[in-house]
């Protein structure tokens, strides 16, 4: 059996930051900013809205949860995988329960060192939510063992993640790609897209299961059938 901890569930988001003063925010429990070449600094204030966006979208379903930003965007909504590999592994070393991967990249040459990350951050007790395909196109780290793959799914209610088979038979959750709502702003005018489909899909992950759980892919997909 596996133990739980009493502290609420952790999710590290690695994206543009998170802005702690947003209204849908509310606290962040720890972060870093880590550049290109996988240095650090403290700075993870998110200067883009993405981030904070995909943070809201989380909170929204759990409230309760503790946040911790991880800044790989700084200029522009693109990082190198070493960037993405350092943040994995820092997420893991904080004791991330979820780690939400609203980016992907579609380079299989990168599979072999993603799939390593991702096998390092299980073993730490982290499991990773990301975006697996996505008009046609293939995405790492969502398509590989061991992650949590995310579909876009634009006719589903937007609370709701239903667990289906994609045309390879291999499990998958179907999410809304719709963000948090903005008081005045159109749905189809706010960020949108499979980005947030992943967040929608860690979110309800987030209020389900049990900090410090392990929990595996089958253990997550059980629980959102549930």
């Amino acid at each position: 059996m596996t133990r739980t901890v009493d502290r609420p569930v952790r999710v590290a988001v690695i994206d543009s930051g998170v802005n702690p003063a947003h209204p849908h925010i509310g606290s962040v429990a720890g972060g870093v900013a880590i550049g290109p070449d996988g240095s650090t600094h403290p700075d993870y204030l998110d200067r883009l809205g993405h981030g904070t966006a995909v943070a809201a979208a989380i909170k929204e379903r759990a409230p309760g949860v503790d946040l911790l930003a991880v800044k790989v965007f700084h200029l522009e909504l693109s990082a190198p995988v070493d960037a993405l590999v350092a943040a994995i592994a820092w997420s893991a070393a904080q004791q991330a329960d979820l780690i939400n991967l609203s980016l992907g990249t579609a380079n299989p040459a990168h599979a072999l060192v993603l799939q390593a990350s991702v096998d390092a951050a299980r073993r730490a007790g982290a499991l990773l939510v990301a975006a697996a395909t996505c008009d046609g196109v293939d995405y790492l780290p969502g398509g590989l063992a061991g992650v949590v793959p995310v579909e876009l799914d634009w006719t589903g209610p937007r609370l709701e993640v239903v667990v289906s088979a994609s045309a390879g038979a291999t499990a998958a959750c179907r999410a809304s790609g719709y963000a948090r709502p903005m008081p005045g702003v159109s749905p189809e005018r706010n960020l949108k897209g499979i980005s947030f489909a992943v967040a929608n899909t860690t979110g309800i992950l987030a209020r389900k299961l049990a900090a410090g759980g392990h929990a595996t892919v089958a253990t997550a997909l059980d629980a959102l059938r549930r």
